[in-house]
């Protein structure tokens, strides 16, 4: 998948002004669309015809005037083939009867079941309408690269996932990336592979950067880096753009653990989820697609309801996002290497995917109080407060699943929006 941006700039899409039949060459139509033309072009638009409909940029049709219903169906009608499921992204405008057009196509599509959303432009220099468009380009974007991606599961999903072991069909049907099974006896032929010669620089840079107070030995470094670059050849071998190993089957069959190559791995870009959790797995890579943000996957250890807060924990933690890290042992095996590292305080967003065909999500906003250092608990901590309505005992009356993803910053709203306009709700 490649980065993804909400730059204006980078943007191209489709757009397609419907009118009444044969009216497009009469002055009003002509004289809607070319004040609001030039707008649409600076954020990329490019006005198309019929003919282009196979191209899979993202497409608006612009309803110049009222009586276009009929048109604009039978438009989405010929486009889906090209892009099935593809939400109609409706553009509308304040006279000429187009926004009561746009919303009667819209009422319609829901009838059928079939996605779609009203975007009224307020006036040719309607800065805020503008900007909903670019971001809902970028929405599209992102499930396009999300249908064009490749997750790999690296072994079974942990067998106490019994929540979130879906189909990779129903992956791929709702949100998607195909889902590719990979042996885990590959992997552990990848790490026999290994050259040693690769090992040292890296061992020099994660024991530099690491505070004092480290515990694993030098051949226990040497095993996880190990593991690392098999990951990542494998990876790279089957062209993934995200992957979930069931780990707990490494520390049995190579006594060390892929914490280290799970962060590192999340470090560089590829998405990398522990337990061979593919859902996930699949909410961090919507994370860092969407939102351009490294996510973190973590356990609820501790629920607050009182406080409205809880404690998440895992013993892998992304690097770049943590202000130090110590070296530890893996906590539930005490092998290999684990990574405490200290998530700072501020704003972040919790999300988890679920419900029978991972259509249900679960948003939440709040901040990192601090971060733990419990011997009780997998070796990276945060202690969460939920706020903005966010409540924490909905985990502990509808829980979608055991982990949840974290990224900084606030983006329920943002997350929310993508997820109305593009999955299709149970």
């Amino acid at each position: 998948m490649r980065p993804q941006t909400e730059d204006k700039a980078t943007h191209r899409f489709g757009f397609i002004p419907v009118s009444p039949a044969g009216a497009l060459t009469e002055e009003t139509p002509r004289r809607i669309l070319s004040a609001y033309e030039p707008a649409l072009a600076a954020l990329g638009g490019v006005r198309w015809s019929e003919e282009q409909f196979l191209d899979p940029a993202p497409l608006f049709y612009f309803l110049l005037s009222g009586g276009t219903e009929d048109e604009v169906l039978r438009l989405q009608q010929y486009r889906h083939p090209s892009c099935p499921s593809e939400p109609a992204f409706l553009l509308a405008h304040p006279g000429n009867n187009s926004l009561p057009a746009a919303l009667e196509v819209l009422a319609r599509l829901q009838q059928d079941e079939k996605p779609g959303r009203v975007f009224l432009l307020k006036g040719p220099e309607d800065e805020e309408g503008y900007r909903r468009i670019a971001q809902a380009v970028h929405d599209l974007e992102v499930r396009h690269a999300l249908r064009h991606a490749r997750i790999g599961c690296l072994g079974e999903p942990s067998d106490w996932l019994v929540a979130s072991r879906p189909s990779p069909a129903v992956i791929t049907d709702v949100w998607g990336p195909e889902v590719v099974a990979v042996d885990l006896g590959e992997l552990v032929q990848a790490v026999e592979r290994v050259s040693v010669d690769e090992v040292p620089g890296l061992a020099e840079d994660l024991a530099k950067r690491a505070v004092s107070g480290t515990t694993p030995s030098a051949a226990d470094v040497e095993k996880a880096i190990r593991v690392y670059l098999a990951v990542k050849g494998v990876a790279r071998a089957y062209r993934f753009d995200a992957l979930a190993v069931r780990c707990f089957d490494v520390v049995r069959d190579l006594q060390t653990t892929a914490c280290l190559a799970l962060a590192q791995l999340n470090d560089e870009g590829m998405v990398a989820g522990c337990e061979g959790d593919l859902v996930s797995t699949l909410g961090m890579l919507w994370a860092r697609a969407l939102l351009g943000a490294t996510p973190w996957m973590a356990n609820p250890a501790q629920v607050d309801e009182a406080r409205n807060t809880l404690w998440l924990a895992h013993c892998t933690v992304p690097r770049t996002i943590v202000e130090d890290y110590r070296l530890r042992s893996h906590f539930e095996s005490g092998l290999g290497i684990g990574i405490q590292g200290t998530l700072p305080s501020g704003p972040v967003t919790l999300l988890r995917i679920g419900g029978r065909k991972l259509s249900r999500i679960w948003l939440a906003e709040g901040r990192i109080l601090e971060a733990g250092q419990s011997e009780d608990l997998c070796r990276t901590q945060a202690h969460i407060e939920l706020a903005g309505g966010s409540d924490v005992g909905e985990l502990l009356r509808a829980p979608l699943g055991n982990h949840l993803v974290m990224v900084a910053g606030h983006h329920a709203a943002r997350l929310a929006d993508w997820h109305r306009t593009v999955i299709a709700v149970d």
